[in-house]
C-alpha cells in the first residue's frame, strides 16, 4: 500500500513527536502539575511565535496562483490571529497580562530561530514548502491536545483544561485536517527530490517544536 505524503511526513517525525508527548512540560499540562510561571513564559513566547506563524500563511497568499488556494491561506491567517490567539488572550487575562506587555517581551533565541527558519522556507519556496513548515506545528499540537484530553479529568482542570480543550476540539482538528489534505493535494505530482526536501523541512520544524517545549521548561531566553 502506498503511503500518502502526509503519512510519510508523520512517520518521519513520529520519534520526535513522541518525545514531545513525554516532555515534562507537556505531561505537566496533562496532569495539572506544571508550574504556572513556566506556563506563563510559554504563553508569552508562543503568542509572539503566532504572529510570525501567521506571516508564513500570509506568504502562502503571495505565492499561490490559484484563487481557491489564496483564500485557504487567507482563512488560516484569520484562524491564527482571530482564533488560536484567543486561547492565549484568555490566559493572559487570567494571568493579568496585557497585549502591550506581551509585545514588550524579548523573544527567546529558540523562538527567533524557529520562526526565522519557517519564514526563510516560505520566502524561498512554493506553497508545498510553506505547508510543510506550518504543518509540523499544527499537527503536533492536534496530537498533543487529543492525547492529553484522554487523561481522566484533564479537560476539566480549572487552569489547564481550557488549553487542552482548545487543541483537542473539533474546530482545531478540522483546520488541521484541511492542512493535511492540502499537503497531499499539492504534492500529488512532486518528485522524489521534492518529497525528500519537504520531509527535511517537516522534521526540522518538529525538532524546533521539541526545542520550544524545552526552552519553555527552562524558561530560557
Amino acid at each position: 500500500m502506498n503511503l500518502s505524503v502526509s503519512d510519510r511526513l508523520h512517520a518521519a517525525a513520529a520519534p520526535i513527536w513522541e518525545k514531545c508527548l513525554r516532555h515534562p512540560f507537556v505531561t505537566g499540562i496533562g496532569d495539572g502539575t506544571l508550574d504556572v510561571e513556566k506556563f506563563r513564559f510559554f504563553m508569552l513566547q508562543d503568542y509572539l511565535y503566532l504572529f510570525d506563524y501567521a506571516k508564513v500563511f500570509a506568504l502562502g497568499v503571495v505565492k499561490a496562483r490559484d484563487p481557491r488556494l489564496m483564500r485557504l491561506f487567507a482563512r488560516n491567517v484569520d484562524a491564527v490571529l482571530g482564533g488560536e490567539m484567543n486561547i492565549h488572550r484568555a490566559y493572559m487575562k487570567r494571568l493579568g497580562i496585557t497585549e502591550e506587555q506581551v509585545l514588550a517581551v524579548q523573544p527567546a533565541l529558540d523562538n527567533l530561530s524557529y520562526t526565522h527558519y519557517m519564514l526563510s522556507v516560505a520566502s524561498a519556496g512554493t506553497p508545498m514548502e510553506i505547508i510543510a513548515s506550518i504543518l509540523a506545528c499544527s499537527w503536533s499540537y492536534a496530537e498533543i491536545g487529543k492525547t492529553l484530553a484522554k487523561i481522566p479529568g484533564a479537560i476539566d482542570h480549572p487552569f489547564y483544561g481550557e488549553w487542552i480543550r482548545g487543541y483537542a476540539g473539533e474546530e482545531y482538528a478540522a483546520t488541521n485536517d484541511d492542512l493535511i489534505h492540502l499537503m497531499n493535494e499539492l504534492t500529488k505530482d512532486a518528485s522524489k527530490e521534492q518529497l525528500e526536501h519537504l520531509c527535511d523541512i517537516f522534521v526540522n520544524c518538529s525538532r524546533y517544536e521539541l526545542g520550544f517545549w524545552q526552552m519553555s521548561w527552562e524558561m530560557r531566553l
